[in-house]
C-alpha cells in the first residue's frame, strides 16, 4: 500500500481479520515481529486505514511486548518501532501510559546501539523524536540524550541518504529547533553535511520534499541559522522546481511553501534568484484549491501574502484575500496564534488599499478584521508581537484597546544623523524620538508642532533590501500613522550615505514643514 497498491475490499478485509489473531497470539510474537508489525499497522492507517476498535486493541496488545522483550531489539527494530509510535500519535493516537513505557523500554537502546543504525534508521529516528515533541510531548532527558547521540551519525553517514531521507532529517531537525532544541555544534555540523545533499539532488525531490525542505530551511533561518553559501544555494536549486511542479502541490504544500518564500526574504534578506517566479507560480493555486486548505494553511497564506508587501502586486493580493478572509473569519477552529496571524494580514491588506485611496473594498476587510479583532480582545497575549497585532487592530477600527503594549526603542545612527541635521538647520525646532503614538509602534522622529512624523527606513524595511519594495509591516505602519492624523516622511538608509544626499534630504524634509504636504523624500 505504501508504494501505491490500492487498498481493495479484499485488502480491507484481510487486515480485518487478520487484527483479533494479533492479540490472540501475543506471546508468540518475536521482537523482529512486533517491530514489523507495529511499523506495518502504522504505516496501513497513515494510507487511510480505519482505526477501528479492533485495530486499536491489536495496538495495545503489543505494546506491552515490547517492555516483556526490552534489551533484545536491534538497532532497526528500535527505529521502526519508535517511528511506527510516533506515526500513530501523529494521525490521532492518544499519548497512553502503555506508549510511555515503551518509548522509556526503547529510548536506552538508541545511546547503547548508535554505531549500528543506518542512515535509513538515523532518519526515522530522528523524524520520530521530533514528530512526538510536535505532537505535544515534553523534551525529556531521555529523549534530549537520544537527539544528541544521533546527530554526529548523520554526518558520518551524509553520502547514505536517499532523496526522502534528506527532506525528513532537515524537517526533523528544523521541527526540533523550532521545540527548543539548543543549535549545538552537532546539530549545526548535521545541518551542514545535509545542505550539498540538496544541491546535489534537487532533479529527484517529489514536491513534497520540496515544500518540507523549504519550509525546514525558513524555520532554521527563523532560528538563527546562517545564511552560508550552501544554504543559499540549496534553496537557489529548489525554487525552480516549484515553477515546474507548481500543479502538483496540494494545499498544504502551497501554503507551507509561500510561508517559507516570505519567511526566508524577511528582515531585508537579499532575494535569492526564483523567487519571483515561484511566488508568481504558486499564488493562482491558491485560489483554484481556496475550498481546500485547513485553519493553519488559511492563516500561513494570509500571513504570508501580506509579508510580501509591495512585492506582489495589489491586485493579486486582494483576490487573494477575498477567497480566503471570508474562511478566516468564520473559522471557529482557528487557534489563537492563527487569528493573530489572520488579523495581520488583514490589516496589511487594508493598509495597502488605503494607501491607493480604494476605501470600498476596505469597507468589506474591515468587517472581517473586527470579527477576527472580536476573537481576541477579551485574550492575554503572552508575547510583544501579539499584543502589537491587537493593538495595531484596536487603532485601525477605533476600538478600545485591551491590553497596554510594551516596544522596545533603539534610537539608529542614522535616525541620529537626520534629527542632528534638522536640529543644527532649525534650532527652535521641536523633535522627539522613539515615541509610541495612539499605543502603536515607536516611531523615530516626531515633529509634534507639525504633526509629521519622519520614519528613517534601513533594508529590513524592504522585501529583499532594495530600498523599493516596502513589505508588509512597513506598509502597515505608515498606513496607520495616516489614519491616526499624521504626516509621514519615509528616508531610505541608502539616500544618506554622504553629506550631499544627507544634504538632499534634509531640504526635502525642510520644504515640507514650510509647504506641509504629504510625500516621501
Amino acid at each position: 500500500v505504501d508504494n501505491g497498491q490500492e487498498r481493495t475490499p479484499g485488502l480491507n478485509d484481510a487486515v480485518a481479520a487478520l487484527l483479533p489473531t494479533i492479540n490472540a497470539q501475543k506471546a508468540h510474537f518475536t521482537r523482529q515481529e512486533i517491530a514489523n508489525l507495529l511499523w506495518a499497522m502504522a504505516k496501513l492507517v497513515d494510507n487511510g486505514q480505519e482505526r477501528t476498535p479492533g485495530f486499536n486493541d491489536a495496538v495495545a496488545a503489543l505494546l506491552p511486548c515490547v517492555s516483556v522483550q526490552k534489551g533484545q531489539f536491534k538497532a532497526q527494530g528500535v527505529a521502526n518501532l519508535l517511528w511506527a509510535m510516533a506515526k500513530l500519535v501523529d494521525i490521532g493516537q492518544e499519548w497512553t501510559p502503555e506508549l510511555s513505557e515503551t518509548e522509556a523500554t526503547l529510548l536506552p537502546s538508541v545511546n547503547a546501539q548508535k554505531d549500528q543504525f543506518n542512515a535509513q534508521s538515523i532518519t526515522n529516528l530522528l523524524w520520530a523524536l521530533a514528530k512526538l515533541v510536535d505532537n505535544g510531548q515534553e523534551r525529556t532527558p531521555e529523549r534530549k540524550e537520544a537527539v544528541a547521540a544521533l546527530l554526529p551519525r548523520v554526518n558520518t553517514q551524509k553520502d547514505q541518504f536517499n532523496v526522502q531521507g534528506i527532506a525528513n532529517l532537515l524537517w526533523a531537525l528544523a521541527k526540533l529547533v523550532d521545540n527548543g532544541q539548543e543549535q549545538t555544534p552537532e546539530l549545526k555540523e548535521a545541518v551542514t553535511a545535509l545542505l550539498p545533499l540538496v544541491s546535489a539532488q534537487k532533479d529527484q525531490f517529489i514536491p513534497q520534499n520540496i515544500a518540507n525542505l523549504l519550509w525546514a530551511m525558513a524555520k532554521l533561518v527563523g532560528n538563527g541559522q546562517k545564511r552560508t553559501p550552501e544554504f543559499i544555494e540549496a534553496v537557489a536549486a529548489l525554487l525552480p522546481h516549484v515553477n515546474a511542479q507548481k500543479d502538483q502541490f496540494n494545499p498544504q504544500g502551497i501554503a507551507n511553501l509561500l510561508w517559507a518564500m516570505a519567511k526566508l526574504f524577511d528582515n531585508g534578506q537579499e532575494l535569492i534568484p526564483g523567487l519571483n517566479e515561484a511566488v508568481a507560480a504558486l499564488l493562482p493555486r491558491v485560489n483554484a484549491q481556496k475550498d481546500q486548505f485547513n485553519a493553519l494553511g488559511l492563516a500561513n497564506l494570509l500571513w504570508a501574502t501580506a509579508k510580501l508587501g509591495e512585492f506582489i502586486e495589489l491586485n493579486v493580493v486582494t483576490s487573494t484575500f477575498e477567497s480566503l478572509v471570508c474562511r478566516t473569519s468564520k473559522n471557529p477552529q482557528l487557534s489563537h496564534q492563527e487569528i493573530s496571524m489572520s488579523l495581520w494580514g488583514v490589516m496589511v491588506c487594508c493598509a495597502r488599499l488605503s494607501l491607493e485611496c480604494n476605501a470600498n473594498k476596505n469597507s468589506l476587510l474591515e468587517t472581517h478584521m473586527d470579527d477576527l479583532f472580536t476573537c481576541l480582545e477579551n485574550t492575554s497575549p503572552d508575547n510583544e508581537e501579539e499584543q502589537s497585532i491587537i493593538t495595531m487592530a484596536a487603532s485601525w477600527l477605533g476600538r478600545a484597546c485591551p491590553v497596554v503594549p510594551h516596544y522596545q526603542t533603539i534610537i539608529s545612527k542614522p535616525q541620529t544623523i537626520v534629527r542632528n541635521q534638522l536640529q543644527s538647520c532649525i534650532p527652535t525646532l521641536k523633535i522627539e524620538e522613539e515615541q509610541s503614538l495612539n499605543s502603536l509602534p515607536p516611531v523615530d522622529l516626531l515633529l509634534p508642532d507639525h504633526n509629521i512624523v519622519i520614519e528613517v527606513q534601513g533594508p529590513s524595511h524592504y522585501v529583499g533590501g532594495d530600498f523599493k519594495t516596502r513589505d508588509g509591516s512597513t506598509l502597515l505602519k505608515i498606513a496607520l500613522l495616516q489614519k491616526a492624523g499624521f504626516e509621514v516622511i519615509e528616508i531610505p538608509v541608502n539616500q544618506l550615505l554622504n553629506q550631499g544626499s544627507i544634504k538632499r534630504c534634509i531640504d526635502q524634509i525642510m520644504t515640507r514643514l514650510f509647504q506641509g504636504r504629504s510625500a516621501s523624500v
